[in-house]
Order: C-alpha cells, then sequence, then structure tokens
C-alpha cells in the first residue's frame, strides 16, 4: 500500500479515488488547505495582451501590494492596471462605495483617454463582495458610451486559482461579441498567446488552408471576433471552463483536441482544427510533419537531461495535465503525481488519453497530505507555487516555479524546446550549488 492509499483509507481527509470515464487513470480529489495565487495574477499578463484595456481592482492594499510584486511594476511605471482601494469611509455604507467607485472610474478615463475597455475586477473583501459590480460595471458603461465599455468579472481568491481570473475576463468579453452575419464555418482560437506564438499559430493556419482566424482575447479591444453558429473554437490555456461554456451558449462548437504543448500536442492541436473545418488530413500532415519533427530534433538535450527523471507537480496553475503529457511522452520523465486545482474531464479529454495508463491524478487540494507525499517520494523535481518552493528548497528538493509555465511563450513547435528548457534549468541550478 502506498502512502497515498494509507492516507485515503486513514486520515479520511480526501473525498476519494473515482476512476477516470477512459478507466485509465485514478483521480483522486482532496479537499483542504490550498496553496495558491488568486486570480488577480493574471492580469499582469492580460494588461499586456489586450493593448487599450484597462483593469481596475476593487480591493484592498493587500490587492495593491499582490499586483506590484507580481508584475515588478516600479513606482514611476504606468501600467494599465490599478486598484481602487476600498478604505474607511467605504465602510459606512454601500451608496458610500458605489460612489467612491464612480469617482475613481471618472478621474482614471478623464486621465488616460487612451482606455477603451474598462474591467471592474472583483477581490475578496467582505466590502467587495457586498459591492454588485455587474450593476456598476453597467452603469458606468452606459455613462461613458461610446467611449469606453465597462465589463466586470471576478478574481477573487476565495472563488479562484491565479489562471481562472482568464477565465472570468474571456467570459466577459463573449458576452460583448458581436454575433456573426453568417453561419459559415470560422475558427477561434481562445486563450491568451504571446503575440509571437499567435503570429506563428495564424501563418501556420493559413498555410494548412484556414484564413479566418480569430483570437481571444484580441490585441486590441474592437476586435473581438465574431461569434455564431458556424464558430469552432479551439482551446490554447486548459483553465477555460467559462469562457467554454458561454462560447457554446453563443452557438460555437468547442474542438476537443490536446493543448499545443510539445510537438505531438501541438500537431494534434492543429490537426484538429483542421479537421473540423474540412481541411485535407493529408495535406495538413504534409504540412505540420516538417515543423513536428524539428520540434522533436530540437529536445534531444533535454530528453537527455531529464529522461527517467521523477517528476511531481502540486495543482496551481491547471497546466499540470498537458504539461505532464509533454514531459512523460515527449522527454521521457516518470510521473510521480500529477495534481491540478480542477480537473475538467470533457476539455482535458484528449490530454488524459494520452497520459501514461495508471498515472497517480490529484484534484484539488489538501496541501499537509501533498506535502507528506512528496517528501516520501523525494521527486527529481517538484512543480510547485511561490509559497512552497522555498521551504522544500530548503529540505534539498529541486523545485520550479509553476508561475513560470503561465509567464513564458511555452505554446506551439517552436517553443517546444524552451518549455523543455523550463525543466532542465532547475537541476542545472542545483548541480552547481553543489559544486
Amino acid at each position: 500500500m502506498n502512502i497515498l492509499d494509507r492516507q485515503l483509507n486513514g486520515a479520511g481527509r480526501a473525498d476519494g479515488a473515482a476512476r477516470d470515464p477512459r478507466m485509465r487513470h485514478q483521480v483522486v480529489k482532496e479537499r483542504g488547505q490550498r496553496e495558491v495565487f488568486c486570480g488577480l495574477t493574471s492580469i499582469v499578463w492580460l494588461h499586456r495582451k489586450i493593448q487599450d484595456a484597462f483593469f481596475l481592482v476593487v480591493g484592498s492594499r493587500t490587492c495593491a501590494h499582490l499586483l506590484q510584486s507580481a508584475a515588478g511594476v516600479m513606482i514611476f511605471a504606468e501600467p494599465r492596471f490599478a486598484t481602487a482601494v476600498i478604505g474607511e469611509r467605504d465602510l459606512a455604507g454601500l451608496a458610500d462605495a458605489n460612489e467612491e467607485l464612480d469617482r475613481v472610474v471618472d478621474r482614471l478615463l478623464e486621465r488616460r483617454p487612451e482606455i477603451k475597455l474598462l474591467f471592474l475586477v472583483g477581490s475578496c473583501p467582505s466590502e467587495v463582495i457586498k459591492l454588485d459590480l455587474s450593476r456598476a460595471a453597467n452603469r458606468l458603461s452606459a455613462k461613458h458610451s461610446p467611449a469606453v465599455r465597462v465589463l466586470n468579472y471576478s478574481g477573487s481568491g476565495i472563488e479562484t486559482t491565479f489562471t481562472e481570473g482568464e477565465d472570468g475576463c474571456l467570459a466577459a468579453l463573449v458576452g460583448e461579441a458581436p454575433a456573426a452575419a453568417e453561419d459559415r464555418p470560422r475558427l477561434l482560437v481562445v486563450g491568451a498567446l504571446a503575440d509571437v506564438v499567435e503570429d506563428q499559430f495564424r501563418r501556420l493556419f493559413a498555410e494548412i488552408g484556414i484564413e479566418e482566424v480569430g483570437f481571444l482575447p484580441p490585441r486590441r479591444s474592437g476586435d473581438v471576433p465574431e461569434i455564431g453558429p458556424g464558430t469552432h473554437f479551439l482551446l490554447a490555456q486548459p483553465f477555460l471552463t467559462e469562457t467554454a461554456r458561454a462560447l457554446s451558449d453563443r452557438g460555437a462548437v468547442h474542438i476537443s483536441a490536446p493543448f499545443p504543448l510539445g510537438a505531438q500536442g501541438t500537431l494534434d492541436w492543429f490537426a484538429a482544427g483542421a479537421a473540423a473545418l474540412g481541411c485535407d488530413p493529408g495535406a495538413v500532415r504534409r504540412t505540420l510533419e516538417p515543423r513536428a519533427a524539428r520540434a522533436r530534433a530540437s529536445l534531444a538535450k533535454a530528453r537527455e537531461a531529464l529522461a527517467g527523471k521523477r517528476v511531481f507537480f502540486f495543482p496551481d496553475s491547471q497546466l499540470e495535465v498537458p504539461i505532464a503529457r509533454f514531459l512523460a511522452n515527449e522527454i521521457g520523465v516518470t510521473l510521480v503525481e500529477v495534481g491540478t486545482p480542477y480537473l475538467n474531464r470533457e476539455q482535458h479529454g484528449a490530454e488524459l488519453d494520452l497520459l501514461p495508463a495508471g498515472t497517480r491524478l490529484t484534484e484539488g487540494q489538501d496541501v499537509d497530505l501533498q506535502l507528506e507525499r512528496c517528501r516520501a517520494e523525494r521527486p527529481d523535481i517538484t512543480v510547485c507555487g511561490l509559497g512552497l518552493a522555498n521551504p522544500l528548497e530548503a529540505e534539498g528538493l529541486t523545485t520550479k516555479w509553476s508561475i513560470e509555465l503561465v509567464f513564458t511563450p511555452i505554446h506551439g513547435f517552436e517553443q517546444a524546446a524552451d518549455l523543455a528548457g523550463l525543466f532542465t534549468r532547475p537541476l542545472v541550478r542545483r548541480t552547481r550549488l553543489r559544486v
């Protein structure tokens, strides 16, 4: 009996083990103390992606400090995000808070007239939870129309992990997307990607015969793609549950595929999109296979360094399952445990099919139990959040910050070696420290 079995049969703090519908993996659901960033962190990459949008967090000074620290913003910088701090005078009543929010927004838009889209982002202080940001967004949007659109979503740490803030943001954009005038087939790529990756993907889609491709989020707020029954969408990120649901409600069709990470995932992702739009599969493979072959060749050094290494994933970014698939199938690592905050079986179905049979999967977290398992296993690399990395490093474990997997361009053929490099560098660092 391994340590996970003992914990399930003993302490009973996990909800229990359930077989995946494909009967290839045991999925253990855990509920307990979590160690993750809140969804406000996603603002750091979203504000870079949507170039004329501003993100106004309605929260506390703690929220402001978090964003400043996560983004590394200097005091003289003018980023396109800020925090409307709920102070003592706002505690007197809801009306005061609404008036203060209106005043802050008016002053912000007067100072920054280039803003075309303003997001009100909710956080977790009780005073903010009582504030109806949806109604405030509607009120402010009507007041400042047509120059500025005002939308809202929640980045509260009570409700979201740090990547799920993007899910809320994109779901809000879907609600504002124009309806497609025609039902002709069109492709939509959903999930924030680095501009260089988006450009690569656009060129590759054109080469396989798909000229009309929209991206959500767009680089400019006025370029939100049309959505209708002819829209087929590919998810580029595995944490967009609400966005996918909102798209389906608008009549769009989800294309099931692995995520475009590594040579295998990227090849299958493009092939799935091409098949949904009726492209010739033989021609698609002939176009893409040379790129996949180059991506595989670029992984040779990483395979030499990582093959046979044991990797343990704490749940944090929701990228854990596709990255574990990449590491196991293309690099040759051994998966000790793959934890993820939430496992959407519909969106991850193709990934689950590709994971090695019998992979230990945990959904949710009881951090004490997971730390116990990690310490007992002593993996070669532990993928975790910043809060756990330093203590584990002090205990002699080599760690990889999961937040780097979100900030670094890792999607697509040309980034496969960069993705693998994120896992070789901790081992190199450990070796140099020992020397």
